[in-house]
């Protein structure tokens, strides 16, 4: 009597947990799981980094594209556009005769919380056809210390890049915070400054361009693991942070400079809401970042603190504004979200109020909107309204709850 057995391994029916009948064979249940394996990896080979026929976008085409979830701050949108543009440029530039080589320009942004330095780079991400990663510098530590090693930042970019090295050695890596790793004294570290200093003389390396071997899985829970290699000479670094405090440090600089009978006049000049637009590198320098870091981070740029009108733009503008979430969120309950705009522009005074900039917004409309998020989906409601009284209500309550645990 003829058995029936797969056509691909060779297992008899009682071998297997499925044996699926075809027209002139079968196939068990272990080939169709291997089978589909093989495909799913075929297709994502496909959908791989092109690291030969990258798309050129132009400057103006990336602006129009930060335009679209980024409010305001046109200036640091057309110092990274340029930027993306130029690191394009450089991995699509061909072997010139006169043997000229375009450097790449390593970029850092300062500006206060919630001003949109994060946003920014989440926003480039979404349109770059290249590797894309944001690495937090506060976890950063010296080698040998609790923390992560510097080259974990390289890790992030491989596993973005599925361990393609070709890819990620074209890739671009945002480091959030650089602000954290200042040094801590204005004198060189005489002990080991190595959540500060220490980690800014490690970056030099990656900054610049180097052959840096890297854990493919994180350097410290896998000693044994081999290593990779990976040139960091066409990886474009760009750095945000706070750089709080910074302001007075420009002041400072700025003072000095006004000495004789023209200083009232060049006083009058400087809009003292804003002093972060007047950074120079060296408020850089007296602010904690050593020389050779700010060398191998040439352009800087600055985002400006949020005003009123910056807010409520903000909140209902961009493609993924708060107020459309809301909207969206309440709709997949199947109700018809709305606001008044004297909510809308409660809410607003409210950020101001609080200085936490686009941040602000999230927590007010959190502390408004957490009652009708909670009540909805049992209510047999189909429209909900926000009006000034409601928010106010929500605003106030929340504020009386936090001074009675307090």
């Amino acid at each position: 009597m003829k058995m029936d057995k797969c056509s691909f391994c060779g297992r008899e029916k009682k071998e297997v947990n499925l044996l699926i009948a075809g027209m002139e064979g079968h196939i068990c249940d272990s080939c169709v799981e291997q089978a589909h394996a093989i495909v799913e990896e075929e297709f994502k080979k496909d959908d791989t980094f092109d690291t030969k026929g990258l798309k050129l976008m132009k400057p103006i085409e990336i602006k129009n594209f930060l335009d679209q979830y980024v409010i305001g701050q046109e200036h640091a949108k057309k110092i990274l556009s340029v930027a993306v543009y130029n690191h394009y440029k450089r991995l699509n530039q061909p072997v010139s005769a006169d043997e000229t080589e375009i450097e790449k320009s390593n970029i850092i942004m300062v500006g206060e919380t919630g001003t949109g330095k994060t946003l920014l780079a989440r926003t480039i991400a979404k349109m770059l056809h290249v590797p894309f990663t944001i690495v937090d510098a506060t976890v950063l530590t010296e080698a040998g210390y609790v923390g992560e090693d510097i080259e974990s930042l390289l890790t992030r970019l491989l596993q973005v890049a599925d361990y393609n090295v070709e890819a990620a050695e074209r890739g671009i890596v945002f480091i959030d915070e650089i602000d954290k790793i200042a040094r801590k004294g204005d004198n060189p570290s005489i002990t080991r400054d190595v959540s500060g200093e220490g980690v800014q003389q490690g970056l030099l390396k990656l900054l610049e361009g180097a052959i840096v071997n890297v854990p493919p899985q994180g350097g410290r829970k896998h000693p044994e693991q081999k290593m990779i290699a990976v040139n960091t000479k066409n990886i474009l670094f760009v750095c945000g942070g706070a750089f709080d405090g910074i302001d007075k440090k420009i002041a400072q600089r700025l003072n000095t400079k006004i000495v004789g009978y023209g200083a009232q006049k060049k006083a009058d000049v400087i809009d003292r809401n804003n002093m972060i637009q007047y950074i120079s590198p060296q408020d850089l320098k007296s602010f904690g970042l050593i020389p050779e870091i700010i060398g191998r981070i040439p352009v800087l740029t600055y985002l400006e603190p949020l005003d009123r009108k910056a807010l409520r733009s903000i909140l209902t503008e961009p493609r993924n504004s708060l107020i459309k979430q809301y909207i969206k969120l309440f709709e997949l309950d199947h109700v018809e979200l709305s606001f008044d705009e004297e909510a809308l522009e409660f809410i607003v005074d409210k950020a101001v109020e609080f200085k936490l900039g686009a941040r602000g917004l999230r927590s007010i409309c959190e502390n408004i909107m957490n009652d009708a998020m909670f009540d909805t989906p049992s209510a047999n409601v189909s429209t909900m309204k926000i009006t000034l009284d409601y928010a106010q209500e929500k605003i106030d309550g929340a504020i009386t709850v936090r001074l009675k645990a307090s």
